[in-house]
């Protein structure tokens, strides 16, 4: 099953068209996508018996493509989940996952331009987790039965705000408006995960700056959903920004930040593209 959003819809891409949620199942079901994360049993099924809807995927325009989620009750992001990112950054790798959050109102579209609040912007692509059942002190086991599925994400940085002050402020650092854009498609766990290998990719115009499989994960989706969940409820549309691969700005000597004009490209195998173009923040609208 693959969902987007297209012109704040939630929708179906079935055969390279697109269904329209609330309308095919009149009504049954939301156009918010976040409310489809919280009946997720009955929209999975729902969605096995949907028939092709009539208009073609490559039709839409990249301003129609809208962010997989608005309004997650819970976010959290994992960092250090990659060995060689964790050495890049001056870090051992921890014991157990290290945990921070991003707020909400850093949620972008997949193709919404990048605003640059300062010289210091960092990327940091990224699989990201939602919660589809959840639940406290789940089993490692059962760990992957309470996600709905996966999308790309970017963890996008303001380094000096994230690093002033000891301690540093990680989540602030990491909440400017955009600084967390979802998408393209969301894909739900069972086919996502009939893959034989997930690559995340990132370039930098036509530079390729990060690029590691999912298997190179130190804690896995699995364990990370048993560790948060044995101190927190994961709520059904909680979000999971599962950690980086090495290849980020900060790790390179001397470090090397976005600036504005360039494009910024993300791509995980099974959930397409999204981009970014940066621009300064005294020039966007």
């Amino acid at each position: 099953m693959r969902l987007a959003v297209i012109e704040g819809r939630a929708s179906l891409l079935i055969d390279g068209t697109i269904v329209d949620v609330e309308r095919a199942s009149v009504g049954r079901f939301s156009t918010v996508v976040d409310e489809l994360y919280r009946d997720w049993s009955s929209f999975m099924q729902w969605s096995t018996d949907v028939a092709a809807g009539d208009r073609l995927e490559s039709e839409l325009r990249s301003a129609q493509w809208g962010a997989l989620a608005r309004a997650p009750r819970q976010i959290f992001a994992v960092g250090l989940n990659y060995v060689d990112h964790a050495a890049e950054s001056g870090f051992t790798v921890p014991e157990h996952p290290m945990v921070f959050t991003k707020f909400a109102s850093s949620i972008a579209g997949p193709f919404e331009p990048l605003k640059l609040p300062s010289d210091n912007v960092d990327w940091e692509v990224e699989l990201v987790a939602v919660v589809g059942h959840g639940g406290r002190n789940i089993a490692e086991t059962d760990g992957l039965g309470a996600i709905a599925g996966f999308c790309i994400g970017q963890d996008y940085s303001a380094r000096d705000v994230q690093m002033r002050g000891v301690p540093p402020q990680f989540s602030l650092g990491k909440s400017f408006a955009g600084f967390a854009p979802l998408g393209p498609v969301f894909v739900d766990t069972a086919t996502f995960l009939q893959q034989s290998d997930v690559t995340l990719d990132c370039w930098i115009d036509d530079a390729i700056v990060q690029s590691a499989s999912m298997k190179d994960m130190v804690f896995s989706v699995p364990r990370l959903v048993s560790e948060l969940s044995s101190i927190v409820d994961l709520l059904p549309g909680d979000l999971i920004f599962t950690g980086t691969p090495p290849g980020v700005g900060f790790g390179q000597q001397p470090p090397r930040y976005l600036r504005a004009g360039e494009v910024v490209r993300s791509t995980i195998s099974g959930l397409g593209t999204m981009s970014q173009e940066c621009v300064a923040h005294r020039d966007a609208s």
